[in-house]
């Protein structure tokens, strides 16, 4: 639904809430606020298909800004405010953007920056040098529609776990503006969500999922919440407080709130929960059933990239049966491909390749879009896999993740998905590290529970928990420690951050 639409017919309502500080916009405040950033933005020589980077942290400020840029036709960077300023600046430069937001919390950032290409520099929440008030510039605008209102396009960018970032860039939708249909539909249908919902996001609004879905629910009339950052007992409150009836998560937080005491996860009325979707990584077995008997049969999961090539997705029920999937595909077909790009058969692995969903293309990158075709035409995130015979879609690891250990293929998310269910360990990234006869084996590098546990002792016994699970050569080798493991608030793990000591003056095809 149109935002003025929206705005007439709920004027009063809370379109968004920020959790830990209680500030608010209703759907008339969001409305207005979005039409003036629309308005600026073409008072600053924007046109249509132009880019504009945002970086900063989850601000009630944040999706008025995305939703002006959206309403002007415009591609929008949103960036993550934990990236390096070389990654950062490096970001602003290839989307070639016109315009740059940031607040002033990101200030020991940008101040630091080279953005001598962006033609306006603005700042939320206070100025530094070189840099406007935003909410001065804004409230200079009128509260009207811009004359040549269309639909814009957010271009996100890679995490950046596996080098430089980049950017997936998507055709602009045809047509007026409104909205974008198509998703908020395919939200509603799927997960029943109506103006009456409440969603709670706690992950970051720069990231594809959270903003995606944000986005799509406001657009529905429904109320959001947001959390600035994740805390496993707080997101239990949020959901209490506000009478959550929908929300969005990824595994590492489902761990770290299955992590906490029983009295303190008890606490809490979860009642109102009628959905928690979750994405962005394989979630292990014994967890996600935790999840379903802790919060019954609401867990829906669902396998989708950026890219928007493809969307699967699972019910509670539809798991129970086929645990380990990640769904059936709604948007587009499967297809699982071998090596020499030829499909494999019923519970066979290989790269997954969408056929018939949405086009895409890596920004200023033809060899990367050209990597992620098949000969068909079809597409892939890089995911390896397997289908059942009822056609459920099984994900093994990414094929970047991939150990080569003497001439043996091993994929360490079965290592990752056992370890982390272990009642002493918080974290656990498992990859390849050098070894002169095989090529590479595994390692496991853990986040344990309590510091006070790290030794050989706990080193042992997890190896000797690995062995009675899985096959030996899928176990680790050896293990090391870390207070905290370098993950994204999404729940991607910086694997590159964790090898690279490991692999300094090695060479490995793993990155």
């Amino acid at each position: 639904m149109h935002p003025s639409e929206l705005s007439s017919k709920f004027p009063s309502k809370i379109a968004l809430a920020m959790a830990e500080t209680g500030e608010t916009l209703t759907f008339k405040e969001w409305d207005d606020l979005s039409m003036r950033a629309s308005q600026l933005f073409r008072s600053l020589g924007l046109e249509r298909g132009d880019h504009v980077a945002i970086l900063m942290e989850n601000d009630i400020s944040f999706l008025p800004i995305c939703f002006g840029a959206k309403r002007s036709g415009l591609f929008f960077t949103a960036i993550s405010y934990r990236l390096q300023e070389e990654e950062v600046e490096y970001i602003v430069s290839d989307c070639q953007a016109k315009v740059f937001v940031t607040s002033i919390n990101q200030t020991s950032v940008v101040e630091k920056l080279n953005l001598a290409n962006c033609e306006k520099k603005l700042m939320v929440g206070g100025t530094i040098p070189g840099f406007e008030s935003w909410e001065n510039l804004i409230s200079k605008q009128p509260a009207e529609k811009i004359e040549d209102e269309s639909n814009g396009m957010q271009m996100l960018y890679s995490s950046g776990t596996t080098g430089m970032p980049k950017g997936v860039l998507r055709p602009l939708p045809d047509g007026p503006y409104d909205s974008g249909a198509e998703g908020p539909n395919l939200i509603a249908a799927l997960y029943g969500v109506t103006d009456q919902s409440i969603y709670l996001t706690p992950a970051p609004l720069y990231h594809s999922a959270p903003l995606t879905f944000t986005m799509a629910m406001m657009s529905m009339g429904t109320g959001c919440v947001v959390m600035k950052q994740f805390d496993p007992e707080k997101a239990l409150a949020t959901i209490e407080k506000y009478s959550v009836t929908h929300s969005q998560w990824v595994p590492t937080m489902f761990v770290r709130m299955l992590k906490l005491d029983e009295r303190v996860r008890s606490k809490y009325n979860l009642s109102s929960l009628e959905c928690a979707i979750h994405a962005a990584a394989p979630c292990p077995i014994p967890i996600k059933q935790q999840m379903i008997d802790w919060w019954g049969p609401c867990i829906n999961e669902y396998y989708a990239g950026t890219e928007g090539n493809g969307f699967v997705a699972i019910s509670s029920e539809q798991w129970l049966s086929h645990k380990g999937s990640v769904g059936q595909p709604l948007t587009a077909q499967l297809h699982i491909v071998d090596e020499d790009g030829n499909e494999v058969g019923v519970g066979e692995s290989g790269t997954v390749y969408f056929e018939g969903g949405g086009e895409f293309e890596y920004f200023n990158d033809k060899e990367k879009t050209s990597d992620s075709r098949h000969a068909k035409g079809w597409s892939t995130l890089g995911d390896i896999g397997y289908l059942d015979e009822e056609g459920y879609l099984y994900l093994t690891d990414r094929k970047s993740f991939m150990i080569i250990s003497g001439g043996v293929n091993i994929y360490p998310q079965e290592t990752e998905n056992l370890l982390v269910t272990h009642p002493r360990v918080m974290d656990v990234a498992v990859f390849g590290v050098p070894n002169e006869e095989f090529g590479e084996e595994v390692k496991a590098v853990i986040q344990p529970v309590n510091w006070d546990d790290v030794g050989d002792e706990l080193a042992n016994e997890l190896i000797d928990f690995c062995r009675d699970n899985i096959s030996h050569i899928k176990c680790p080798k050896s293990i090391d420690f870390e207070k905290e493991l370098p993950r994204h608030p999404t729940g991607k793990l910086y694997k590159r951050i964790l090898k690279d000591k490991y692999w300094l003056g090695h060479e490995t095809k793993i990155l």
